[in-house]
């Protein structure tokens, strides 16, 4: 059962007065910042798994031993951070196209948020009712 007209108002009031009060936290629950962030983190991960790369070949060309623990910790390190931002990326299709204009993105993304809260809401009564 979809949300009543009433509730669907009432819904895009709070919603509208969240973007009005802080943007910026309205934002980041929409997770638009979240998939940018994450793939940033990805990539530095991978830099750093090469700089680990290239630590550990030079430890092992000037016989330094520890030069190549430090390499090795660094590609360990980059490697888990990278798994972790990948794993808790956003999927392609939850997020709009980069290239689409503001308003229709902004569009989309509210839609979004307003399709989730409204099969949250649908679970709890159906939840409720059984």
């Amino acid at each position: 059962m979809p949300l009543s007209e009433h509730e669907q108002r009432m819904l895009e009031q709070m919603e509208r007065a969240l973007y009005a009060e802080d943007p910026k936290f309205a934002t980041a629950l929409e997770g638009s910042g979240l998939r940018t962030y994450t793939r940033r983190r990805v990539y530095q991960a991978v830099a750093g798994f090469l700089v680990g790369i290239a630590l550990l070949m030079a430890g092992m060309v000037a016989k330094q031993v520890w030069l190549s623990v430090v390499g090795f910790l660094v590609m360990l390190g980059c490697a888990v951070l990278a798994v972790t931002g990948w794993r808790k990326a956003p999927k392609p299709g939850e997020q709009p196209a980069a290239g689409a204009p503001h308003a229709r993105r902004q569009g989309r993304q509210k839609r979004s948020m307003m399709d989730r809260i409204e099969q949250r809401w649908q679970r709890r009564r159906d939840e409720q009712g059984h």
